[in-house]
């Protein structure tokens, strides 16, 4: 999710809040999650030392480090107590990890002003001075503690793997046994930050602190809580998006034994039973009359032959370089290619659920939480609380790719409306089932590209003009005033916009059309596209102006250094000019491509076999330049993460309407990629001395249009459509 380009918006404002921390209270110990080597529990010891909201260290000589963005499978609860331990100059083997309550005053993503969450591959990036702080504060105030109780100075002391040591007198304290005295010293206003040639942990591969407890099946997941009293609900939704319930016959559903509710809530009808199954049986025997009279109706060949009339007229301007009708009037040769998108699921491997408890005067929230001060505020709306009065306990979550931290909080808030519809007599649990989540869920948005360029008598491109026709995810949503201007939405032209080839006339323009299909971000958002178009059209002119696809990006990106780094890294690393070995009765080719999203770049170059029509993708090397690599073996996994989701919505991914249904309900329909077909990945990080940027999403954008390219190298076919199809 990129929610938000905020990254850009703010810079000043992560400066600004780092340079302080604030003390803050226990988060609740009860949901602390496993340290290395450890399993998860209530892990507060009777007296603790916290000299802020995001250390905790246990006069057992636990350190509990405080993570405020959620661990979705990303790493963040390895790599921001990575960064806590290195300026406290712990041992890795004490780190623990705890999720953070809802406080934005306290856990606010620095990125995006007084709001938490996480999204847009910011948790790094915004943590890297505050989290590094964090450390260093308790440090110093553990190594006060000592020099005061030995009666030396503190520069004579050093302090390494949890260990605060006097080499003099060969004097030593564990943090444990140092705490008590620690707690009673002040905060320090300022504190020093290691220089990176220092660096124990950073820079280094640690061992992730969720894998223990995540292959001990200890890790707590939502569908994990138990509650006393406990129901667990299911809901009928509408079948077309916009529908609403008419009427419904809940009699035959309350004939299933164990079925305890029947009842109606804005989103649908809920059935609530003491189990899953049970009240799933229950909602399959429900009968419900629906009021279509505002639903959407329209299927996606209707949607797609309105968004190519639309990019037929001229749009809102995003950008505009130089006089781009006069040079394409003036171009040698002119150059058109259309690009469509589908629609696409998100498809986590944990499907949407939430836990809620409510009382008179306040309601408890348990899920993968991703957007706390959004989801917070929406329960609270509809419970009639006060923000405060709604608690959120942020645990594991089994995937989203921006999907958990929806802008409308729907399955949270349909959570909380069963919880309310039944008076808060119990403890609610909603599930919902992958088929729930793929008809009824929100999706990336269908989008249209219309390119046209122009080259000169040498091949040069003098010209650039790219439309854009798709839903603004951003309408609508509490981010709409911050990131819609002038009616462009960043979200759907980044990667456009922002081209970073050397293009003198450049014009890129945005129709946003309203559709009633709900959208949303996805992994990488409007990169998703716009790297695809991009980078698939700069490879057709490269072959119409005679140029090789590497040389031709080489010399247009002589200006960005980090976007030429990585292409130069890609190519050498895959033999990039050498002949691939080629295939008896195959076609073998190799592609090429670029680009930079959340302040990260990539190039990959992706080695493809055709053979009788069908297409096998051999090998992708990817090179990253993030800034700081803060944990190199989290990085790799990402990347590869990336290149494999990427895959997936390039070979397979789309979600199709009929009469304003959606047609796929599960993964024999919207199949993801097999392990059979995953090719080999080398990864290929870039050393920099840069403050670290995001690695969540930034390779998921380059994949299909490297594998749309080497298909081209091996057949002459342009692919201008995705999911590809020879």
């Amino acid at each position: 999710m990129d929610t938000l380009d905020i990254v850009n918006l703010s810079r000043r404002d992560f400066l600004k809040a780092g340079a302080g921390l604030t003390l803050g209270l226990a988060a609740p110990g009860v949901f602390a999650q496993a340290g290395p080597g450890q399993a998860g529990g209530k892990v507060v010891a009777a007296s603790v030392f916290e000299p802020n909201a995001f250390v905790r260290i246990g006069t057992d000589n636990r350190v509990t480090v405080i993570v405020k963005h959620l661990e979705m499978g990303q790493g963040t609860y390895t790599g921001l107590p990575t960064l806590v331990a290195e300026e406290l100059d712990a041992d890795w083997g004490q780190i623990r990890v705890e999720g953070a309550p809802a406080d934005a005053k306290r856990y606010n993503n620095l990125f995006w002003g007084p709001a938490q969450g996480t999204g847009g591959s910011t948790a790094i990036a915004n943590s890297w001075e505050q989290l590094r702080k964090a450390g260093a504060t308790a440090r110093a105030m553990l190594v006060s503690a000592a020099a005061q109780r030995w009666g030396v100075q503190p520069d004579s002391l050093t302090v390494s793997r949890g260990t605060v040591l006097h080499k003099t007198s060969g004097r030593k304290a564990s943090f444990g046994q140092l705490a008590a005295d620690a707690a009673k010293l002040p905060v320090p206003a300022e504190v020093k930050l290691k220089d990176a040639k220092d660096f124990v942990y950073i820079g280094k591969r640690a061992p992730r602190t969720d894998s223990r407890a995540k292959s001990t099946g200890t890790a707590m997941f939502t569908q994990d809580v138990k509650l006393p009293g406990l129901l667990t609900a299911v809901v009928a939704h509408p079948p077309r998006f916009g529908a609403k319930v008419k009427s419904f016959d809940a009699a035959k559903a309350k004939a299933v034994k164990g079925v305890t509710d029947v009842v109606a809530i804005p989103q649908g009808v809920a059935v609530l039973a003491g189990d899953f199954w049970t009240a799933k049986k229950g909602r399959d025997a429900l009968t419900v009359q629906w009021d279509e009279t505002g639903a959407f109706k329209l299927g996606t060949a209707e949607i797609m032959a309105e968004y190519r009339k639309l990019a037929r007229t001229p749009g809102l301007p995003a950008r505009k370089d130089g006089d781009v009708n006069g040079a394409l009037a003036g171009a040698a040769k002119t150059l058109e290619a259309a690009y469509e998108f589908p629609y696409l699921a998100h498809a986590a491997m944990e499907p949407m659920n939430c836990v809620v408890k409510l009382s008179a005067k306040a309601c408890e929230v348990w899920n993968g939480e991703q957007l706390q001060t959004g989801d917070q505020a929406a329960v609270a709306g509809i419970m009639g609380l006060k923000p405060e009065q709604v608690s959120l306990h942020m645990l594991y979550a089994g995937g989203s790719f921006g999907r958990r931290a929806n802008p409308h909080s729907d399955y949270v808030v349909e959570a909380a409306a069963i919880a309310k519809a039944i008076n808060g007599r119990a403890p609610v649990k909603l599930v919902w089932t992958r088929e729930d989540d793929m008809r009824a869920g929100y999706y990336r948005p269908l989008n249209y590209h219309a390119l046209k360029a122009g080259l000169d008598a040498q091949g040069n491109i003098v010209a650039w003009h790219h439309r854009i026709v798709g839903q603004s995810i951003l309408a609508g949503t509490a981010f709409e005033g911050m990131l819609v201007k002038n009616g462009i939405d960043v979200t759907s032209v980044e990667g456009a916009s922002t081209l970073p080839y050397a293009i003198a006339n450049v014009g890129v323009e945005l129709h946003s059309p309203k559709m009633g299909v709900p959208v949303q971000w996805w992994r990488s958002v409007g990169s998703t596209h716009t790297a695809f178009s991009t980078e698939t059209f700069l490879d057709e002119l490269a072959a119409a102006g005679g140029k090789d696809p590497y040389e031709l990006r080489r010399a247009l990106l002589a200006k960005h250094p980090r976007h030429k780094g990585v292409l130069e890294l890609a190519a050498q690393k895959a033999g990039w000019g050498k002949p691939l070995a080629q295939a008896k009765g195959a076609q073998r080719g190799r592609g090429i491509a670029v680009h930079e999203s959340f302040h990260t770049f990539v190039a990959q170059v992706a080695e493809v076999t055709v053979r009788d029509g069908k297409l096998k993708v051999d090998r992708v090397v990817c090179a990253v330049d993030c800034g700081v690599a803060v944990n190199p073996a989290v990085i790799q996994a990402q990347m590869e993460s990336g290149i494999v989701y990427g895959l997936t919505a390039a070979l397979y991914g789309a979600i199709t309407l009929k009469d304003g249904a959606v047609e796929q309900s599960n993964f024999h329909d919207y199949a993801p990629l097999r392990m059979n077909e995953m090719p080999r990945v080398e990864v290929h990080i870039v050393p920099s001395e840069e403050k670290p940027s995001g690695v969540g999403e930034p390779a998921t954008p380059v994949i299909a249009p490297a594998v749309a390219n080497a298909v081209f190298a091996a057949t002459g076919k342009r692919v201008r459509s995705l999911p590809i199809k020879l």
